[in-house]
């Protein structure tokens, strides 16, 4: 909630209305998010990757699409009440600057695609800080769409977690939100955009989040000398201008936003009926990741899956020595479950969600559902180049071609392979 008094009033509706319209703007978000009057130079078009994209700001023939955000506070600076116990001086902070832009990003040779993304980079930049610190971070959007940042298993303050108009606004084009929060629990964490979550925690908009402890509960078991963050995440490249289209088509057919009166935080979307709304809701819309039409219910279109936002064999190597214990964290960014399986080794699983498990589990191959955190322990006991990889092998390939994908290597520092790596088309 803003500090602001003007903010807290709401409507006079009935509250069973006043939650419609809540729901509906969850609903409603994608479509109340793109485009601007803002003027902005248009994003250099990419024209030479095998698979074409779009860009959500413009239609088919290349005309801006109108923001109907208009009424939506525009202060330049939005910064919601501190916690009760925040500091005063701003140098008992940690700070950092995050903002978000569109950018080229190449996933693969010759895959390259224009992405949203915090500071410039795929993923966004690493956050790490020691428990119990006090966090600032300065979140500037400098894109034409709505953004806000969520601290993926972080116990901040309700008014810092980041979800669009349950929480705090949506940060709208050229605004700055100020978060403030302590840095807690202890563990593996990470933040992403939560508005338009499919398409812009997706594309590029997440990084990790680590909080240290300097009594670290996984360094007196396992004395590790060095760690790795592995992010895992999934996009379609084919997501064309003319399927962003007839997105927008059929969320205008489901949804009547609000014509004559200003549009605010509590009514950005209206339905003439609960009739609609529920058919809405039903029907859906086809999302800028959509299901596979001819597949079934679940069955995603994607066709590149990534590792810190690159694929196989642009993935970074995991480097290790004889004897030596290292630390990986995985992090699933994404919407899709995997299973990551390493090669000549069996590890430690050590923590979950950011939390030390009581005893630590021991296997080759780790589950890792959407939104969770893993942190595993391998030790340097089998010399070689192993591969680390998602055993659902669909999501080891470059749309099909194997190998690919969510996969890299375990390499030891000291060896010299007797047989080189190297990438081959699938036979």
């Amino acid at each position: 909630m803003a500090a602001d008094e003007d903010e807290k009033k709401g409507p006079t509706e009935k509250t069973t209305r006043r939650g419609l319209f809540k729901w509906g703007a969850a609903a409603a978000g994608s479509i109340a998010a793109l485009g601007s009057e803002r003027a902005q130079a248009h994003p250099t078009p990419i024209h030479d990757e095998p698979a074409r994209v779009t860009y959500p700001d413009y239609d088919l023939a290349g005309r801006r699409l109108r923001n109907r955000g208009r009424g939506m506070d525009m202060r330049p600076i939005w910064e919601p009440t501190p916690p009760a116990d925040a500091p005063t001086d701003e140098s008992a902070y940690r700070k950092f600057d995050i903002n978000v832009k569109i950018i080229g990003h190449e996933y693969l040779p010759g895959i390259r695609t224009n992405v949203l993304a915090f500071n410039d980079q795929v993923p966004g930049p690493l956050i790490r800080v020691k428990e119990g610190e006090w966090v600032r971070v300065d979140f500037k959007n400098e894109t034409d769409l709505m953004h806000t940042i969520h601290w993926h298993g972080m116990l901040v303050p309700e008014n810092m977690d980041g979800v669009p108009y349950v929480t705090q606004p949506p940060t709208m084009p050229g605004q700055t939100f100020v978060y403030r929060f302590r840095a807690l629990p202890y563990g593996t964490h990470f933040y992403h955009c939560h508005f338009g979550t499919p398409l812009h925690m997706q594309h590029a908009m997440h990084g990790a989040l680590i909080v240290e402890s300097d009594d670290d509960p996984v360094r007196r078991q396992f004395p590790y000398d060095r760690e790795y963050t592995l992010i895992l995440n999934q996009v379609n490249t084919a997501m064309t201008r003319s399927g962003l289209n007839a997105m927008l088509t059929r969320m205008r057919e489901r949804i009547v936003l609000m014509r004559r009166n200003r549009i605010t935080d509590e009514t950005l979307a209206r339905f003439r009926n609960v009739q609609d709304f529920l058919r809405a809701v039903r029907e859906g819309y086809i999302p800028p990741y959509r299901q596979s039409r001819r597949g079934p219910p679940g069955s995603p279109s994607f066709n590149i899956f990534t590792m810190n936002g690159k694929s196989y064999p642009m993935t970074p190597k995991i480097l290790i020595k004889r004897d030596e214990l290292i630390r990986v964290r995985l992090i699933n960014a994404g919407s899709v479950e995997h299973y990551m399986h390493l090669h000549g080794h069996d590890f430690w699983e050590v923590c979950r969600d950011g939390a030390p498990l009581p005893h630590a589990f021991r296997g080759n191959t780790l589950p890792v559902t959407p939104g969770r955190t893993h942190d595993i322990i391998i030790e340097g006991r089998n010399p070689g180049t192993w591969t680390f990889h998602d055993h659902a092998v669909t999501r080891a390939t470059n749309n099909g071609v194997y190998p690919g994908g969510i996969l890299t290597v375990l390499h030891y520092e000291d060896f010299e392979p007797e047989y080189p790596e190297r990438v081959a088309l699938d036979e």
